[in-house]
């Protein structure tokens, strides 16, 4: 395979199913080969359901060796692979391409290890995000990063988009909780990546690297994570605005004032009464509602509580409500995680967006926000981890309706244009894959842009991880106009060709 990144062009095998069939058989067990119509459906998509594509055969390995064997084959014959997870993601990131083999994560399901002495787990990537927590509760221990997918989402696709979740604000997201990988690259080697069970490794930080790599950079098949001591109480003040400039202060506020909640969510009306009407989680009616969780000790919480309380009431909240016990704080967060399925309840379908902003710039881009709403006429539900910038716009659509999946995607790339130019980016935890790749344009420059490229065919010189996402050829960004160019010319360095 070829592919060079000015003109964006992949030179794939067309190769005979049956023939491959064939091959994959002498090691891999026949019910693991996926290639009748019926078997194939469920992977034509992940969670951003608005592409579709359904591939000509699904893999699923059952060991490491499998899966370097399959790699070594797919490579031998310049065939396409693409590592899939759950299918949770949001960002196309796993959509397969023409002459691709999807090479499925799932029976990688085993949590190998938890050592509360070290406090880590080591897991295997089709482990669900929840189990690990469920896994270390005996210990006293948890996995800090919780996506609102984490009943569903595996550890590996974490990895692969540097998943985040509401309590990411204070203990960070999947990077800064995984300690080491074990990845087969495109060569179907096995690498170690990171410090294993020590703190850290010599060399570059390649660990850092491969969080966010959306499957372009290896194929994860073991994952080191850090677990932390459940902290000794934990408490959730809800607050509701008749303004969502005044809960944007408030936000900001809390922040200025040096404390770290634990969670800092904010809904907007149409995602709040949405969720309300779904899990019937008590939220009071308001144009803006705010969650803060703060823990540890309880002197602690209290000291701080009386704090965010005085700045929520300076900021104008008409009603301010605290959780009186664990059971009441879940159902405070059950509805905040439900928005995304909540919302999919008023509309037929929606299309979520990604953009992350400084904190400051809140008030004005979800004023920008609501002006793009009536510029096209679609409704938006904002949904968001207010203490990162990190927004969900949740664009309202009917596919259809003639031209209303068109109006979703150009209001989309309006509010991820609009976030950079306020100094901010288009993805803070869902990737790129096939649905923002145009917006790379927007925010890189052709420099940057080949760098990606050299890093790419540097790791992957055949070129056959999970091609044309997240990354866009040069012509791709020149032809949308986008693109950052010198005297009027695309660069040509030398390049390493992948």
């Amino acid at each position: 395979m070829a592919f060079d990144p000015h003109t964006g062009q992949f030179e794939f095998s067309n190769w005979d199913l049956q023939s491959v069939i064939a091959d994959l058989l002498e090691f891999i067990p026949a019910p693991n080969l996926l290639h009748k119509a019926s078997q194939l459906s469920p992977y034509e998509c992940d969670g951003l359901s608005a592409y579709h594509k359904v591939p000509k055969m699904v893999v699923l390995p059952e060991t490491i060796k499998q899966c370097q064997q399959i790699v070594k084959y797919c490579k031998k014959h310049s065939i396409p692979v693409i590592a899939r997870g759950a299918g949770t993601g949001l960002s196309g990131g796993v959509l397969p391409v023409e002459q691709a083999i999807v090479l499925s994560l799932a029976k990688f399901n085993r949590i190998q290890k938890i050592d509360p002495l070290q406090r880590l787990a080591i897991v295997q990537p089709g482990v669900r995000n929840l189990a690990i927590t469920e896994a270390a509760a005996q210990y006293n221990l948890y996995y800090a990063p919780d996506p609102s997918s984490q009943i569903a989402c595996s550890i590996g696709g974490n990895v692969a988009e540097n998943s985040g979740g509401v309590h990411s604000l204070k203990y960070g997201l999947t990077v800064n909780n995984v300690l080491s990988l074990k990845v087969i690259n495109s060569d179907g080697d096995l690498l170690d990546i990171g410090g294993g069970e020590c703190m850290d490794s010599p060399g570059f930080d390649l660990l850092a690297l491969m969080h966010g790599s959306e499957g372009l950079l290896g194929i994860i098949v073991e994952v080191t994570v850090q677990l932390i001591p459940k902290p000794e109480s934990a408490q959730v003040v809800l607050a509701a605005f008749n303004k969502i400039t005044d809960a944007g202060a408030a936000v900001r506020d809390i922040i200025s004032s040096g404390i770290i909640p634990a969670g800092l969510e904010m809904m907007d009306k149409l995602a709040t009464q949405a969720a309300e009407d779904f899990v019937h989680a008590n939220y009071p009616l308001a144009e803006a509602l705010l969650l803060c969780e703060l823990d540890g000790s309880q002197s602690e919480i209290e000291q701080q509580m009386e704090k965010v309380n005085q700045i929520l009431k300076n900021s104008h909240s008409h009603d301010i409500r605290l959780s009186q016990n664990d059971s009441e704080r879940a159902l405070f967060w059950a509805g905040r995680k439900a928005a995304f399925p909540a919302v999919g309840r008023i509309s037929p379908d929606y299309y979520c967006m990604d953009g992350t902003i400084p904190r400051k710039a809140l008030p004005e881009v979800l004023g920008k926000i609501s002006d793009f709403s009536k510029q096209y006429g679609l409704r938006v539900a904002n949904v968001f981890h207010a203490g990162d910038g990190n927004l969900h716009p949740l664009i309202l659509y009917d596919a259809n309706k003639t031209g209303d999946l068109q109006k979703a995607e150009q209001f989309g790339a309006d509010i991820l244009k609009h976030c950079v130019d306020k100094g901010g980016t288009i993805t803070g935890e869902h990737g790129v894959g096939v649905e923002k790749i145009d917006q790379m344009c927007h925010q890189f420059h052709s420099s940057e842009l080949l760098k990606f490229h050299q890093i790419k065919a540097l790791l992957d010189e055949s070129g056959i991880l999970n091609p044309g996402k997240a990354i866009p050829s040069l012509h791709r960004c020149a032809e949308l106009g986008a693109m950052h160019v010198h005297n009027g010319k695309l660069p040509h360095p030398d390049i390493p060709r992948f």
